[in-house]
């Protein structure tokens, strides 16, 4: 082989890279799949002659499995191999795509969307482990790897809208779901190309059955009742028993994991205020990120009068703001470590958030360029800094439970509380709707603002550790 090809993006081997590009399949399908759908769901409800509360339901089902499992996911695969678990997400990912493709109601659908979203949380927290296990203990390497699978993962979301338009207008909605399963097969036979089988990290201590039903309980309730917040208000049943069972729920979890003897998260974890940071931090920018697009595109289609096609077209340059600022990342992290990409990623995007602070009914199109190029600039600066922090404060036994129990779950249901915040601001008075979303529009970007900042000041708390050479 020729040596020119024995290194790929600045000191990964090609069989590093490679594991790279598989694992980041399983990131790539699982991403697209939030924003996609969001394209066709009036197509969707003409053919299916769905409800709007039966739309609502396609993109919330695929969510809710999504958020509450990843958590289990994340500890299920450092018991038994984070590639089973991948290679299983992705198997089940690519049958319940083909099969939302054939669904000829709403309720098949929803309930394919539902298996979608658990092999999604299956796939999502074990790439991230295969990538990190193809590193082994380089912090450098690993913060290039990090920076190209966030790359990945962010350029999805942010094309999904983009990419769904273009498959509608070309071969209708169903392509928008058969267009997974080629993927899913590709990543498959990759993963069993190019990644070992290793041995599982915990192999033998047992699954924390009691940790696993109340942590799932408690997620689903907190992340449904987050998603019907908005429809429903926050003073409906539903919200409220949604609340207190997520909060009797999650004390049973804590009470429990702290005399299990093979606990599922063990409290030791958030000792470290490194995690504890990345985890804040995460929180944050998620939060943000997630409410604003949502309140973004209403504010692009009812009150610029924005086509959903030219909408998705408008968030074009969040794409290649996260593509670039993502794969500048890894190197930047391996010569300055976490901390400094975190500040400046955080202050970057914050900058972004407050010029959004500004906008009105009559602001043209391409002054939102700025913020749409600063928001994806500072994100894909940070958000591979902080999963790179992450990773270093865990050891290999509880890579699973660090990359996805906590940060990514805690991430998930951020942008779920981001999206019912922002967009209950956005939504209210519907007699005067192009004031409000405005209005919306202006205070969700002031609080994001202030979110950011607060991002910025605790990744001061990031312990930098000794980079090898």
């Amino acid at each position: 082989m020729n040596s020119n090809l024995h290194t790929l993006h600045a000191g990964l081997s090609t069989r590093q890279a490679l594991i790279v590009i598989t694992a980041s399949m399983g990131f790539v399908v699982s991403q697209l799949d939030v924003t996609i759908v969001n394209v066709a769901l009036a197509s969707m409800g003409r053919d299916l002659h769905a409800s709007v509360a039966s739309l609502q339901w396609t993109v919330d089902a695929y969510a809710l499995a999504f958020a509450a499992l990843m958590l289990s996911a994340g500890v299920l695969g450092d018991r038994f191999g984070a590639r089973r678990l991948f290679v299983a997400g992705l198997a089940l990912f690519g049958l319940a795509s083909a099969a939302c493709g054939f669904a000829a109601d709403a309720g098949q659908l929803i309930a394919a969307r539902t298996l979608q979203g658990v092999g999604a949380a299956a796939m999502l927290p074990n790439s991230l482990v295969l990538v990190n296990q193809s590193c082994g203990h380089d912090d450098g390497l690993r913060a290039r790897a990090v920076s190209l699978w966030t790359a990945a993962g962010a350029v999805s979301i942010a094309a999904g809208p983009v990419a769904g338009g273009v498959l509608i207008a070309a071969f209708g909605w169903r392509s928008i779901f058969w267009v997974n399963v080629p993927l899913c097969i590709a990543g498959m036979a990759a993963t069993y190309a190019w990644i070992a089988d290793k041995k599982p990290t915990q192999k033998g201590q047992g699954v924390d059955l009691p940790g696993q039903v109340l942590a799932t309980v408690a997620l689903t309730s907190f992340v449904g009742a987050m998603i019907e917040l908005r429809p429903l208000g926050i003073t409906h049943p539903v919200v409220i028993g949604g609340m207190v069972l997520a909060l009797l729920t999650g004390a049973g979890f804590v009470a429990i994991e702290r005399r299990a003897h093979a606990p599922m998260l063990p409290p030791a974890l958030f000792r470290d205020r490194t995690f504890n940071s990345a985890i804040a931090f995460g929180i944050c920018v998620n939060l943000t990120y997630y409410g604003m697009v949502f309140v973004l595109s209403l504010y692009l289609q009812r009150v610029l009068g924005l086509s959903p096609l030219h909408a998705g077209l408008t968030f074009l340059p969040l794409t290649g703001g996260f593509l670039l600022s993502n794969l500048a990342a890894g190197p930047v992290v391996a010569r300055f470590g976490s901390r400094l990409p975190m500040i400046t990623g955080a202050l970057v995007d914050a900058t972004g958030f407050a010029a959004l602070c500004f906008v009105d009914a009559r602001t043209p199109v391409f002054v939102l360029l700025l913020p749409f190029l600063l928001i994806p600039t500072g994100m894909g600066l940070a958000v591979p800094a902080m999963t790179t922090a992450m990773l270093g404060t865990v050891e290999a036994a509880r890579a699973g439970t660090a990359s996805s129990a906590v940060l990514n779950t805690a991430r998930q249901a951020a942008g779920a509380v981001g999206v019912a915040l922002f967009g209950a601001l956005a939504s209210h008075a519907a007699s005067a709707e192009t004031v409000q979303i405005v209005t919306g529009v202006r205070v969700s970007a002031a609080i994001s603002v202030v979110l950011l900042l607060l991002a910025a000041s605790m990744s001061w708390r990031v312990v930098e550790k000794k980079r090898q050479t």
